[in-house]
């Protein structure tokens, strides 16, 4: 009988290729994300909140990225989610920044490498355009 794997070493929940893969998914959507930005009169120039989505099933390693994405001076929570089973959700919103591809693109690249080092899955983001 094959003994149980403990905690510590759980299959990791994020797999190299799947993290690879979901990061340029998340790149490629990023230009649909700010065509659709443009088309409400959202210039390059204006600086928006943005409203980010990780996933993680364990807690210890959402916490962890919770605290790396707290540093970054980011409002972020956690929270059992709601549609997937027995994953916990970490949200919140950056501070404000410039919506121009660049930024968009390295900062989608950003929260992918920072995720994956917390064996977490970038989900994506989200904003609008009535912020104060």
């Amino acid at each position: 009988m094959k003994p149980s794997k403990s905690t510590n070493e759980e299959a990791p929940f994020v797999r190299r290729r799947n993290y690879i893969e979901n990061e340029k998914m998340q790149i490629d959507l990023a230009p649909i994300a700010l065509n659709l930005l443009r088309n409400t009169g959202i210039s390059e120039e204006k600086e928006l909140k943005i409203e980010f989505f990780f996933y993680s099933r364990n807690q210890i390693k959402a916490d962890a990225l919770a605290e790396a994405l707290t540093k970054l001076k980011y409002d972020v929570y956690t929270c059992k989610s709601a549609g997937r089973q027995n994953l916990i959700l970490v949200t919140g919103c950056t501070t404000k920044m410039k919506i121009d591809d660049d930024t968009i693109k390295y900062w989608t690249e950003n929260m992918s490498d920072i995720a994956y080092r917390f064996d977490c899955k970038f989900d994506g983001w989200g904003t609008t355009p009535d912020q104060d």
